[in-house]
């Protein structure tokens, strides 16, 4: 078992989080890595109150948190009320300011967890008061920016040193493996937030169709687009794009956004229809470049415990290797 601050503020027997993707991590993935001793977490995502109160009910009596999308949340702030009604194991805040939510977040007495991908964005998190920062880096599924996990870790571990040292550090970005966990703690991480392992998981609300085409893939198969946002007509802030399975869409839009935006009234639905089909030869799976590390879709308990135990094991052997 790895001890480190986060499993013990957060009472875990693994430090890892799982990532609240947008529409895909609900209640029944949430429940599950919590119910195995990590942090689950449900995607609020865009901020579908049905939605978020369906997936609620699924992960039943088992402590888990919630994560949005910050500039999304500021659309819909009652959102905010129901989630920390229910008495959150953590909120989770990514991709905005989190400054006109912390207050509310603080009164419930609920830890914030701020994902950033600057330094900057950092800085921000903790004037807002955040328990948790999660560096993501650039390898990441999904939305991102340009830093990578490698180099913006470190050096957001320096900040904390230096400015709040009692702030909890988690690293994000190509984490899928018990490699990647053990080299988050050796950059000066207290743990890991994992999205994109979680995704190929059998808990996850992902069509097994997109699944399949991702764990087929490599790392070498993704990239970071708009196109994709702009099939779905998300309207996200210029500096963050998606980190996506390439395929024929992307490789027909990537470059050419405005005659995307031209041709969305048939495009748009063409890619919705193959995503609700699981056909990712239209639709793009939304993982990372962890992708090359996955090649079978299994329980999240599962998932969690091997990569927890292989990284035991490579820090164990390393302390072996220089003493």
């Amino acid at each position: 078992m790895i001890s480190t601050r986060l499993t013990a503020q957060f009472g875990l027997t693994h430090p890892v989080i799982s990532a609240p993707m947008a529409l895909a991590s609900g209640g029944r993935l949430a429940a599950a890595v919590s119910r195995a001793g990590g942090l689950g977490l449900i995607g609020g995502g865009y901020g579908d109150g049905a939605w978020l109160e369906r997936e609620y009910a699924e992960a039943g009596n088992e402590g888990v948190g919630v994560g949005f999308i910050t500039w999304s949340l500021a659309n819909a702030p009652e959102l905010l009320d129901a989630a920390l009604a229910r008495r959150p194991r953590a909120l989770f805040l990514s991709f905005g300011d989190p400054a006109p939510f912390a207050p509310a977040i603080h009164a419930a007495d609920t830890p914030l967890i701020c994902q950033v991908q600057t330094l900057d964005d950092a800085r921000a998190a903790l004037d807002a008061g955040a328990a948790v920062l999660v560096a993501q880096g650039t390898e990441a599924g999904g939305h991102g920016a340009r830093r990578a996990t490698m180099t913006l870790v470190p050096e957001v571990a320096d900040l904390l040193t230096a400015r709040a040292p009692d702030v909890l550090l988690c690293a994000a970005g190509g984490i899928a493996d018990g490699r990647g966990l053990a080299a988050a703690l050796a950059l000066g991480a207290d743990g890991a937030v994992v999205g994109s392992r979680f995704w190929a998981s059998e808990e996850c609300l992902v069509h097994p169709g997109l699944q399949a085409a991702a764990v087929a893939a490599s790392g070498d198969d993704t990239l970071r687009t708009s196109a994709v946002d702009i099939a779905r007509g998300r309207d996200w802030p210029e500096r963050f794009d998606i980190r996506v399975l390439r395929n024929g869409f992307t490789d027909r839009w990537h470059a050419d956004p405005e005659g995307l935006r031209a041709a969305i009234g048939t495009e748009g639905p063409r890619w919705g229809d193959a995503a609700a089909a699981g056909d990712a030869s239209v639709a793009n799976p939304i993982i990372g470049e962890a992708a090359g590390l996955m090649r079978d879709i299994r329980p999240a308990a599962e998932l969690l415990e091997r990569m927890t135990a292989e990284a035991e094991a490579i820090l164990t052997a390393g302390a072996a290797r220089v003493t």
